[in-house]
């Protein structure tokens, strides 16, 4: 069981640093509410477990390529920067009055799984943490035990999200419009500075 424990907090561990999943989830937490909030983190968490299989069935090595690292760069580039300038864009037109019904939460999670299954960060981040995790365990502990153990994991990262989500709905009852308007703006610009950095590894790799 401590074993186990260890997984769940391992996977909280791994989702704390901020990045642009945190950054968008406080942003569509605060606009939107707990339950966009949460679906955005769920919709990142199944672009994790993407890159789990993929390292598991020993294929992620196809997207370590360098023609897949500039595409994935170029398409993490994309996706912040246009969910990053959207945010700013829309940060006028926030009230505290905002119906939760403004957008479809599938779009959230759509929006999530996008951000992260585009971050070229996430891949590496997999390939080196879980791939790891991998050869050790798989050394130590049967296929049954390796799934129980990367299951764990998963429910640690859930927990954060559900963490990170119940954090910005519940800002978003105590905050003035011009203040809900400026943490959006922050959010935004935060998006478009991680695209930015993105867009740059891309041109790296290109003219390297």
């Amino acid at each position: 069981m401590s074993v186990l424990i260890s997984y769940v907090l391992l996977g909280l561990s791994l989702s704390a640093p901020i990045g642009p999943i945190n950054a968008a989830q406080l942003d569509k937490g605060i606009k939107s509410g707990f339950l966009h909030a949460w679906l955005l983190g769920v919709g990142a968490l199944l672009a994790d477990v993407l890159y789990m299989m993929l390292v598991y069935l020993g294929v992620a090595h196809f997207l370590n390529t360098s023609f897949m690292k500039t595409f994935l760069w170029l398409f993490g580039c994309f996706v912040l920067t246009y969910t990053g300038i959207e945010s700013v864009l829309n940060a006028g037109k926030l009230t505290k009055s905002q119906k939760k019904a403004d957008e479809s939460v599938f779009k959230s999670f759509i929006s999530g799984f996008f951000m992260s299954v585009s971050n070229p960060l996430t891949i590496l981040f997999w390939l080196g943490i879980y791939g790891s995790i991998l050869a050790k365990t798989a050394a130590s502990y049967s296929t049954n035990e390796l799934m129980l153990y990367s299951c764990a994991m998963i429910i640690g990262i859930l927990l954060w999200d559900l963490t990170m989500a119940a954090i910005a709905s519940s800002f978003r009852r105590f905050l003035t419009t011009a203040l809900l308007s400026f943490i959006s703006i922050v959010s935004g610009l935060s998006l478009i500075g991680f695209g930015v950095y993105f867009g740059f590894q891309a041109y790296t790799l290109l003219f390297q």
